[in-house]
Formats: structure tokens, C-alpha cells, sequence
């Protein structure tokens, strides 16, 4: 029996380009027609309807070059496309298929109709059940677009693809190298591997593909590292969370049930006659106690607000020139009006200089103005009054 092990393997030959797409022309199919219809039909969304319908005739006109024939039911929304007997490429039909699935993605018909060149190919990566959470989702999928589209650009330049994200799919088209670079970026992007990783890797490795040198080295030293690392904060400790109790081998009590409590206390033995006496005791004991506050809360309405007292006492008559003399039974000293008034204004005046506010000042000189003139009143007042013994006087006369 022959080794399989030592014999030759042509796709393993590095000589060989297997990257590199032949071409197919007119008339390099020896069979000449072919013999079965094949056929594909792609459903598209309604939102799409309007710009097929405007670019069909031109749809039309690029398939029918390969002998494709194509039809666009708008009643059940799909896009159909099948070969006929004027087909020269078997393969046509597969990229005939891509480029009505490309339409349904919201890709335009300059781009769309690129996948019929031969070294053209597209894939379609649904990125939809990736991730879960709908915020995180957008948020990831935003990393693709970057600011201003910025990071898109950048793959699309590095990969040499047209890049499309729309929904819950990302569309691209190009070489098969770069569309394999792609679907790897996609897919570790929303796995939460920023894409910047992959296109500063992709940059280092145009430029150690210009080193011949290193065509037999290994790569991984130049090449960036990453791993998915979570930088969460530590929790801070609760202070206010209480230790640990002991660990005790037993269980808890059991709670005692309604029923225990009442055979405890005795109440489960009495009748429906002493219950109702027991709860009508209890509400009259309720009542009162909320009735002796009701009252306790009315009556301090009408207690008398406790005085301030007074920071110094001002005596009246001590050693000045006052017409004031001792009181017969008292013994206190008896003020005039002018002390009084001059005590007043003493007290006003200490008052408001301890306060210091420019509104007790004001009120302070307002009471005291207005005693000084009630004061002034009452001495006009028992000028202008005659004398009583000079009336009686001139009544005899």
C-alpha cells in the first residue's frame, strides 16, 4: 500500500500564488451551453423598494452581458436571477446571486456591480447575534465607523475592500486576503477588541513585507500583543456593613405561628363576648390617651411667652438734679418721665449695638422718636390747660 505521507501535496507548494484568481473569457467553456437552469431569488427590505425600482434597467442591462436574465417582484419583495442559454460562464450565476444580495444590503449598483469582475469577491457578516445588549451593540458597532468615518476609511485603505455597515450586516467587497482580514476585525470588534489593534498590526505588516529578510522569520515579536483585560474599579468597602455573626452548626428557631402566641398569652381560650370586651377596653384606652394630647396641644395656645430678662437694671433719681423722691411704704425709687425716656434710649441704644442689625436699629429710633414726640405732646398739652386755682379766682370776681 502506498504512504500518503511522503508523497507530493501541490497546494502545499509555496511557488504556487494561491491567492491569484484566473481569468474566464468568452468561449472557454468547452461544453458550450449549459444544460440546467440554475436560479437564486434574495428577499429585500421595504425600505429599498423605491431605489430598485429606479435602478433595474440598469441591473438588467449589466447581468444580460453575462447572459443572466433577472426579475424583481414587487408584491412579494425579492429579487430573482437565473441562467439561460446564452450563459458562457458557469460561475456568473454565484456572482449574479452576490450582487442582488449586495442590492438588498444598501449597497449602491456602482459598487454593486463590481462583483462581476473575476478578481472580485464579497461577503456578508452578520454581526446581529454578536451581542446581546442593544446599547453595547451600537456602541461596538460604532467602533467600526469611527469619528467621522475615520476608522472605516482606514480599513477599507489597509484591506483594499468596500466596507458597508448597515443594520445588523456588515458588507464587504474585494480580494479574498482582505475580506478574510475583515471578517477577523468584525468579528473581535464586537467581541470588544478595539479595531485599532487590528489596523496598527495590518500597518506593521505592509512594512515587514517590504523587508525580504524576514520572508522566513517570524513575525509575532514585531506584532502588537492584546488581551481582553476588565479594568473595572474595586468596590469600596461598606463601613456601615455589620460583621459576620458566629457560625453556629444549629438552625435558627422557627417563628412562632399567630396561634402560639395567642395559646402564650391566653386569648385563644376566651370567648367572642370577652375578646370584643378586651378590644373595646383597648380602643377606649386609644381614645383617651389621644384625647388627653388633643387637649395638652390646645392649651399651650393660651400660655404666656416666658420674658426676656433684662441685662441691667436702670435706676432712676441716684445723685442727679431729677425731681424724684422715695416712695412712703416701698422703699423703690419713683422715675420721671424724662428718666424714663432716657432709660429707654439707653436700652434701645445697648440693644442695637449688640445685635448690630440695621433693621432693629431702625425700629429702635422709630419707638423712640415717637415717644419723644408723644412726650412733647403732653407738656403742649398741660401748657395750653388753664390753671385751676386762677379760674376759681376769676369766677368769684
Amino acid at each position: 500500500m502506498v504512504k500518503m505521507k511522503n508523497m507530493e501535496k501541490p497546494w502545499e507548494d509555496d511557488t504556487v500564488d494561491h491567492w491569484k484568481s484566473e481569468t474566464f473569457d468568452k468561449g472557454d467553456m468547452v461544453g458550450g451551453a449549459l444544460t440546467e437552469e440554475s436560479s437564486f431569488a434574495v428577499l429585500f427590505p421595504s425600505y429599498r423598494e423605491s431605489y430598485l425600482r429606479e435602478a433595474w434597467p440598469q441591473v438588467t442591462q449589466t447581468l444580460k452581458e453575462h447572459g443572466i436574465s433577472c426579475q424583481l417582484d414587487l408584491i412579494e419583495g425579492s429579487m430573482s436571477v437565473s441562467t439561460t442559454r446564452k450563459t458562457w460562464d458557469p460561475y456568473c450565476i454565484i456572482k449574479a446571486r452576490d450582487m442582488i444580495k449586495l442590492l438588498a444590503r444598501s449597497v449602491s449598483l456602482k459598487q454593486a456591480s463590481r462583483i462581476m469582475e473575476d478578481d472580485m469577491a464579497s461577503d456578508i457578516i452578520k454581526i446581529g447575534g454578536l451581542c446581546r445588549n442593544k446599547e453595547r451593540f451600537t456602541k461596538r458597532r460604532d467602533r467600526l465607523l469611527g469619528p467621522n468615518g475615520s476608522t472605516l476609511k482606514a480599513i477599507e485603505l489597509l484591506t483594499g475592500c468596500y466596507v458597508l455597515v448597515q443594520g445588523n450586516t456588515v458588507s464587504c467587497m474585494g480580494p479574498h486576503k482582505g475580506l478574510k482580514q475583515v471578517r477577523k476585525l468584525v468579528e473581535d470588534c464586537m467581541h470588544n477588541f478595539h479595531p485599532v489593534y487590528h489596523i496598527k498590526a495590518m500597518m506593521i505588516r505592509r512594512e515587514l513585507e517590504k523587508d525580504p529578510n524576514l520572508s522566513s522569520e517570524s513575525w509575532e515579536r514585531f506584532l502588537p500583543q492584546f488581551k481582553k483585560t476588565n479594568n473595572q474599579r474595586p468596590k469600596a468597602l461598606d463601613k456601615r456593613r455589620k460583621a459576620k455573626p458566629e457560625y453556629t452548626p444549629f438552625p435558627p428557631a422557627p417563628t412562632p405561628r399567630k396561634v402560639d402566641e395567642q395559646l402564650a398569652s391566653g386569648e385563644y381560650f376566651l370567648s367572642d363576648a370577652q375578646k370584643k370586651e378586651r378590644s373595646d377596653a383597648a380602643r377606649v384606652i386609644t381614645q383617651a390617651d389621644g384625647a388627653a394630647a388633643s387637649k395638652e396641644l390646645r392649651e399651650e395656645r393660651y400660655k404666656a411667652p416666658k420674658e426676656p430678662k433684662s441685662k441691667e437694671r436702670v435706676a432712676g433719681g441716684g445723685g442727679g438734679g431729677d425731681a424724684s423722691g422715695t416712695a412712703a411704704g416701698g422703699g423703690k425709687e419713683e422715675r420721671s418721665a424724662s428718666a424714663i425716656v432716657k432709660a429707654l434710649k439707653a436700652s434701645s441704644s445697648k440693644g442695637l449695638a449688640s445685635e448690630g442689625s440695621a433693621g432693629q436699629k431702625r425700629k429702635a429710633a422709630d419707638t423712640a422718636r415717637s415717644e419723644s414726640a408723644a412726650a412733647a405732646q403732653a407738656a403742649e398739652r398741660q401748657r395750653l390747660l388753664p390753671d385751676a386755682k386762677k379760674s376759681k379766682q376769676k369766677r368769684q370776681k
